[in-house]
């Protein structure tokens, strides 16, 4: 059938006027409030640059803009299925190494496409991982997305009602200044006794490990006429002494970090410190697991030999994992904070 120059104009309006409204709604979705009050193509970067990790931040602390919520969604399924993937693909004997660089290569080219695309405010999505997060984020209700409808259509009268600011009973209003200063002096003695603790165990690990690390050591003991002998045999060798300086200041750091944090209970101030306390945390145990001073061939049993190797190596890993998300999330929490502006703990996310 053949359309007439009517006909094909007609539809060539249709088609250009559904671009232009779908591309209008994709700009307002980028005028959409935040709850973390960055703009949202910033958020929408932030939410790749830790992969998985800073999108399940991202997907927690949003809770009105959509494209933000979306982009955090989309960052959740596609590195967090690369993870699994190159986990369990590189479990393969002989070509597992090549499957997880196949894979590695594969999420920093995703990685890369989808920090430009986000912060250019693009709802750009991903094959199949895009249909998952628009599901993820049309199934999930966020507060101040939807409205209840009113029960019954609304008079001038109650609109009017509705608009004028009912002030709060007295009583109300000084109960609840009172919880709050109850609530800030609360705060305030919580993190006092929490520093206060991590001073003195600071203190107590600095003592130990400089002049008491051998008796970290495996124990024997012999009877010989009735008289038991206990024989040391310390797990630490001489390359200790190459971690001992970095221990030593990343203890002495963390006392005076917290001493600072009790005598100016500074909100920011607080999270800086931390995040520097994480730093150099992540150092000592990412060094602890280079040098690995540790002799475990004092134990007699060969099997407890080996076992004790690789559970102390994934101990260390583990904990290296987990300074760096922390480190990773108080970042995150301090940018958001810092273009909020929040300045005191009540009002930080």
């Amino acid at each position: 059938m053949k359309l007439s120059p009517e006909e094909k104009k007609r539809i060539y309006e249709e088609e250009k006027a559904r671009i232009e409204a779908r591309e209008k709604i994709e700009r307002e979705k980028l005028t959409e409030p935040s709850s973390t009050g960055l703009s949202p193509n910033i958020a929408g970067l932030l939410c790749y640059v830790g992969i998985w990790i800073s999108g399940i931040i991202f997907f927690v602390l949003e809770q009105k803009n959509k494209f933000v919520r979306f982009h955090a969604a989309q960052s959740i399924v596609a590195f967090g299925t690369l993870t699994v993937a190159g986990i369990i693909l590189g479990l393969i004997p002989v070509v597992g190494d090549v499957f997880s660089t196949i894979i590695g290569i594969i999420g920093l080219i995703v990685w890369i496409i989808m920090i430009v695309k986000a912060s250019n405010g693009e709802w750009y999505k991903l094959p199949w991982a895009g249909d998952v997060a628009e599901k993820m984020v049309a199934s999930s209700r966020v507060t101040g997305e939807y409205a209840e409808p009113p029960l019954s259509e609304p008079t001038a009268e109650s609109e009017a009602e509705a608009a004028a600011p009912t002030p709060p009973p007295a009583a109300d209003l000084g109960k609840r200044i009172g919880d709050k200063v109850d609530a800030h002096f609360k705060g305030s003695r919580g993190r006092i006794t929490a520093s206060a603790f991590v001073i003195a165990w600071s203190i107590v690990l600095l003592i130990f490990f400089n002049f008491f690390n051998q008796y970290v050591a495996y124990y024997h003991s012999e009877t010989v006429g009735g008289i038991t002998t206990w024989t040391r045999y310390p797990f630490f060798t001489e390359n200790i002494n190459l971690w001992l300086p970095i221990l030593t200041a990343t203890l002495i750091i963390t006392i005076a970090g917290h001493i600072i944090m009790i005598i100016l209970d500074r909100y920011i101030l607080r999270e800086i410190i931390n995040l520097v306390i994480n730093a150099f945390a992540l150092w000592t145990v990412l060094t602890l697991l280079a040098v690995f001073p540790f002799d475990f061939t004092v134990i007699p049993n060969p099997a407890t030999v080996h076992a004790t190797y690789l559970g102390v190596r994934i101990f260390l890993i583990f904990i290296s994992v987990g300074i760096g998300i922390a480190i990773l999330v108080s970042v995150i929490k301090l940018i958001v904070n810092v273009v909020r502006g929040t300045v005191s703990y009540e009002e930080h996310i």
